[in-house]
């Protein structure tokens, strides 16, 4: 295995470059995701994936609150557990942070959630990847424009 391409990461056990393009919504689409709650949301998300082993050199939040990721993630780590941990923990630490968020949520069975239940993924090969992330960086240009 003796490549030196910038691409890949090396683990312990493997070499891997592995890509996903992940977005999910707000719920029931509420247009919360603004006035500095975008900022500690993004800043939230790259401190989840930091502690979970992850990164996302790409994020931005899209019309409608999409929230749209370019996540980089070792193989060991399963996709559903990325978005379980990314769209759990900055829900809980998002209403810690503004706890106005509470009253556009209510609580059902104990517990209050901010997203949306579903959730979009794809992979993305090395050739793809620079495609995605100027997608991704664009989402907030779209909303500037349409706004």
């Amino acid at each position: 295995m003796g490549t030196s391409d910038a691409r890949f990461t090396h683990g312990r056990t493997s070499v891997y470059n592995l890509n996903y393009h992940i977005v999910w919504c707000t719920k029931y689409r509420r247009k919360v995701l603004k006035d500095g709650i975008d900022a500690d949301l993004k800043t939230i998300l790259r401190e989840i994936a930091s502690e979970n082993g992850y990164s996302i050199p790409h994020m931005e939040i899209g019309l409608d609150d999409h929230i749209h990721l370019l996540v980089s993630a070792p193989p060991k780590i399963s996709v559903s557990s990325i978005v379980k941990q990314l769209k759990g923990t900055s829900s809980l630490r998002l209403f810690a942070m503004h706890p106005e968020l509470k009253s556009q949520y209510w609580k059902r069975k104990g517990e209050r959630s901010l997203w949306s239940p579903s959730y979009f993924v794809e992979s993305i090969g090395t050739t793809n990847e620079d495609a995605v992330a100027k997608y991704i960086d664009g989402q907030r240009l779209k909303e500037r424009d349409a706004g």
